[in-house]
């Protein structure tokens, strides 16, 4: 059987994944378009021969084939229709029409399908053509028949698609492979070294050997494991060889004293001991790693888990607004358009910033980033991050106060300096109040360390949200207000510091700010900056509401653009009036106040989740006969098992989709009826 390599397997799976993928979508996209294609141009010619019946209609009740073939003759505005002719009630042709270079030949007598004996529209196919015979009725008279031969570019338009699918499978074959050859290093390289050091060991028996480090994640706790395999074997043919030597001592001083040998016996018999202790505390180290290696494996799944969450929230605003936009059932005002855009738009770009930040996190956590260590003049990073961070700052009307230009020289990455500060400068914005201030100092730290501080006067944070702080998508127990944020700016923060060797911590109270600080070390002694001090404030934030409806509908749900979009697709029901609420606190007291005939909830909510909220709605008599419908973007399939386990309705995810989305009402409408 021939021998294949990790390598080349690693390849063969990504490369036969992409394939499955990339044909089962460019095939399903064709033949949804070609099933569209048919459709339109059926309903086209359906249309002209509707017009043509409308037109001729006079002519044939008034017996004027000349003004019949006059009105036939407008069809050579349409190149695709090559000849159309005309039957008066008896079945004679009446009047005739030929695209020129075509044939002019037509049946002698209407052509006569079962759809036209009961009045309706008949297809055929002539060759590449599609003919229709559609009957003329007027006031339930039928006054003749409508024959149409038009182009059929199915087969043509089939050619090119498939042409364009092998295309667009190949280039997603080469780019697959393009990336598995790159991006493979970082798997096959440490499973390489311990193969390489494994036959060295084998081959010269010299245990002293170890496999190197060069990864942190569980191909390197392998490496970890396999040098401690050595050093445990190492160890033992120490004491082997030790204990021969022993033997052969004991053997020659047998003859001198029985005492002595059962000293010696005494003395094997504890090394012996305490070699099995060591190979019993051996064994319990390795229990532990077990057990560190399968929390790790649940971290990882909970990480999944809520990057799955984070990357559908944006996804919900940009596909539900553009199925609005998309859709014939819900005309839109110019004014709708600009502003749906302007939310798409947004999440977009929202969406391009959170996979650029997870991609970040990526890069650190498997030690694929490197830095350039380097004197940096602090003055001119803070002139640099002054400029980008004062159009936010403005746009929130929040003061941000830079110290006077330092003369300090840190030694540090200068891109990822420059990272450091803007992120926690954009995010002393973000989170600040209206009209609040943010401030920047540098202070020396003692021997050739320096410290920056970034103050803001926003609502502060509590001592279990800061024990959670830099854990990945924290966003601080969402209660920072509209603000969108993906929780993993201060994750790479943290460690683009520690990288750099400082380190960076935090202390907040709330409703009085926060402050957050890092310490590099200088290149030269650095001066002193002032701080001044800033007045706490709290910020607020309203939930709107929608205009009245017959059916009064809840919808909890603390993201605005997922609320604005929810109460749009609501819009386009009269018999649906929508009211909102931000929190789960808020949409209780509304329930119980209200008594909505139907409640949607998001599950991540600020306060109290989705799933307090269905209690909440369970334990008052008043409100436990409403159904509940689960509208979140866990969308991992134990999300949904655990949701209607818990006894919600429904449980749809987020992106929406309209037509679920109107099914699940009308459900929860009827189940109430």
């Amino acid at each position: 059987m021939t021998r294949r390599s990790i390598r080349e397997k690693l390849v063969a799976i990504v490369m036969s994944t992409t394939l499955a993928a990339v044909v089962i979508s460019v095939g399903t996209i064709i033949a949804y378009d070609l099933r569209s294609y048919q459709g339109a141009l059926r309903h086209d010619l359906a249309t002209q021969a509707e017009l043509v019946g409308h037109m001729t209609s006079a002519a044939l009740a008034f017996d004027d084939p000349r003004l019949a073939r006059e009105n036939l003759a407008l069809l050579r505005t349409r190149p695709s229709v090559r000849a159309a002719a005309l039957y008066d009630a008896h079945g004679q042709l009446f009047a005739a029409y030929v695209a020129p270079g075509e044939p002019n030949v037509f049946p002698a007598h209407a052509p006569h399908t079962d759809a036209r004996q009961h009045g309706k529209d008949a297809y055929t196919r002539d060759g590449d053509d599609l003919v229709l015979v559609k009957p003329i009725a007027e006031n339930g008279d039928t006054l003749g028949t409508v024959y149409l031969r038009a182009d059929n570019l199915l087969a043509e338009r089939m050619r090119d698609y498939i042409l364009i699918g092998l295309g667009v499978t190949l280039l997603a074959l080469l780019t697959a492979y393009a990336l598995v050859r790159r991006l493979g290093q970082s798997i096959i390289t440490p499973i390489a070294a311990i193969t390489d050091i494994a036959r060295e060991v084998v081959a010269r028996r010299d245990y002293s050997r170890r496999a190197p480090r060069i990864s942190q994640d569980e191909a390197a706790e392998l490496v970890d494991s396999f040098n401690a395999m050595l050093t445990e074997i190492e160890q033992r043919t120490r004491a082997l060889e030790e204990s021969n030597r022993e033997i052969a001592r004991e053997a020659q001083e047998r003859a001198r004293a029985q005492q002595e040998v059962m000293r010696l016996n005494e003395g094997l018999e504890q090394r012996v001991h305490e070699r099995t202790t060591q190979l019993e505390l051996a064994n319990a180290e390795l229990e532990v790693a077990v057990g560190e290696a399968h929390a790790a494996n649940q971290a990882k799944s909970a990480f999944l888990s809520s990057m799955s969450h984070e990357l559908r929230t944006p996804l919900n605003a940009i596909l539900g607004f553009a199925q609005i936009l998309a859709s014939d059932a819900m005309p839109t005002t110019l004014e709708q358009k600009k502003e749906f855009s302007s939310h798409i738009l947004k999440s977009g770009r929202h969406l391009l910033t959170l996979i650029n930040e997870i991609l970040d996190l990526a890069k650190v956590e498997a030690g694929a980033l490197t830095l350039s260590m380097e004197p940096v003049a602090l003055a001119e990073i803070l002139t640099e991050c002054r400029g980008m961070i004062a159009p936010l700052a403005a746009a929130r009307g929040v003061a941000v106060q830079f110290p006077p230009a330092p003369g300090a020289v840190l030694q540090a990455d200068r891109t990822r300096l420059k990272q450091v500060l803007l992120n926690l400068l954009s995010n002393a914005v973000k989170y600040n109040r209206e009209g609040g201030a943010v401030t920047l100092d540098c202070v020396d730290a003692g021997p050739q360390r320096l410290r920056l501080t970034v103050r803001d006067t926003g609502i502060g944070m509590r001592g279990e949200q800061l024990a959670a702080l830099f854990q990945p998508f924290n966003r601080l127990g969402q209660e920072s207000g509209p603000q969108e944020g993906t929780g993993i700016g201060l994750v790479v923060t943290r460690r683009l510091v520690e990288m750099m060797g400082g380190t960076i911590g935090v202390t907040s109270s709330p409703g009085e700010g926060s402050v957050f600080w890092i310490e590099l070390a200088t290149a030269t002694p650095a001066g002193e900056a002032g701080a001044a001090p800033q007045e706490p404030q709290q910020a607020r934030e309203t939930a709107a509401q929608a205009p009245g409806a017959p059916h009064l509908v809840l919808y909890i749900e603390d993201n605005p653009g997922n609320a604005r979009l929810v109460r749009e697709i609501v819009g386009f029901r009269p018999d649906l009036r929508l009211v909102c609420a931000a929190d789960g606190q808020a949409g209780l007291e509304i329930a119980r106040a209200e008594l909505p005939e139907v409640v949607l909830t998001d599950l991540n909510l600020p306060g109290i989740s989705g799933y307090d909220v269905l209690a909440g709605l369970r334990r008052d008599a008043a409100t436990a006969h409403i159904p509940v419908v689960a509208l979140s973007a866990n969308a991992m399939p134990r999300d949904i098992e655990r949701g209607l386990a818990a006894g919600f309705m429904r449980y749809l995810t987020k992106p929406i989709d309209i037509d679920k989305f109107n099914e699940a009402i009308d459900g929860a409408l009827k189940q109430k009826g």
